[in-house]
């Protein structure tokens, strides 16, 4: 099978690429430098172009506080971005699958956010993701939307490599204590986009389209995910941290709001998909998971990568737009 892969480049995607490969797919993987997903003609002409037989859109504006002030750009890339995708796609009876977030919810709920559930978003950054999905329906039947939350990786930046990094050179780290979620790894949720891929090009009549929900196992806070990497991280190498300090969301402002609760029930995707996730527990606890992030593995993929697509050299070519990718 043929596949389009938007945003190769960002941190879920380049976990993603190699499975797809790996799984028997002919993968055109390509990037803002390649395709800027906002503009409508440009967009056509790829999707004649590549000719694919699925779509697969891991591209976004994730800078969320950056997109309460920078809400033009954010609406551009997450929702007249996916809305022009959709609208090829659907003139060439393509499936699009399109990578979404928690940040629709409000993050109010007292149990984990199901796929029929109300959304609500409170920050530019949930409303564009939103109005992107929304676009998605409208203008494409067969597609699988995918809100996905707190993603971690080999690759990119992300919360876990930045914690390991001030546990290296602080005593101390204040951490946010009262939001709540599930810690996503960024191979699992390629593994169940794969198998998804896999189901399309095998049973394609049999293919429930629409919208679900991927994260990891276990719900924890951002604190106490800081304490499960510091305990992991210092297993394998010194660290100068002493004290890990719980925080609370309203000591540490930030200009776009934040949901308390980003849990969500994943059992709709285990009951349609061949992919059935690991119940392992709480995925902070899997070593194996964050090994990478130690500097363990791959450090020949990532020094080869960023002298091509590091985010100062994207930024060097894109100036006006912020590196912003799933």
């Amino acid at each position: 099978m043929k596949v389009l892969l938007i945003g190769n480049k960002g941190m879920l995607a380049r976990d993603l690429e190699p499975r797809l490969i790996k799984a028997g797919h002919n993968v055109k993987g390509i990037d803002i430098d390649e395709l800027d997903i906002t503009k409508a003609g440009d967009v056509n002409l790829c999707i004649n172009s590549v000719c694919p037989d699925a779509v697969i859109n891991c591209a976004a504006y994730t800078a969320v506080d950056k997109a309460e002030s920078d809400i033009e750009l954010a609406y551009a890339v997450n929702k007249t971005g996916p809305e022009n995708l959709a609208n090829a796609c659907s003139k060439k009876g393509i499936p699009l699958i399109h990578i979404s977030t928690d940040y629709v919810f409000d993050g109010t709920a007292t149990k984990p956010y199901g796929e029929e559930d109300k959304v609500n978003p409170v920050s530019v950054y949930g409303k564009s993701k939103w109005e992107g999905e929304a676009a998605v329906r409208n203008c494409l039947d067969n597609h699988i939307i995918i809100r996905t939350a707190w993603l971690y990786g080999t690759n990119g930046n992300n919360f876990v490599k930045t914690m390991i990094r001030l546990a290296k050179e602080r005593e101390e780290i204040r951490v946010v204590c009262d939001q709540k979620g599930c810690p996503t790894w960024t191979g699992d949720l390629a593994d169940a986009i794969v198998s998804i891929i896999n189901k399309i090009n095998t049973e394609p009549e049999s293919v429930n389209w629409g919208t679900y929900h991927y994260c990891g196992d276990g719900i924890t806070t951002w604190c106490d995910f800081t304490r499960s990497i510091v305990e992991k991280a210092g297993q394998r190498e010194s660290l100068k941290i002493k004290n890990i300090e719980p925080l609370p969301t309203c000591e540490y402002p930030t200009p776009a709001t934040r949901p308390l609760w980003s849990a969500m029930d994943c059992s709709k995707l285990n009951k349609v998909s061949s992919f059935c996730k690991n119940n392992k527990g709480l995925i902070t606890i899997q070593f194996n998971k964050i090994r990478c992030l130690l500097g363990l593995c791959n450090s020949q993929c990532e020094a080869s990568f960023k002298q091509s697509a590091s985010p100062d050299c994207l930024k060097k070519k894109y100036p006006q737009r912020p590196l912003c990718l799933e």
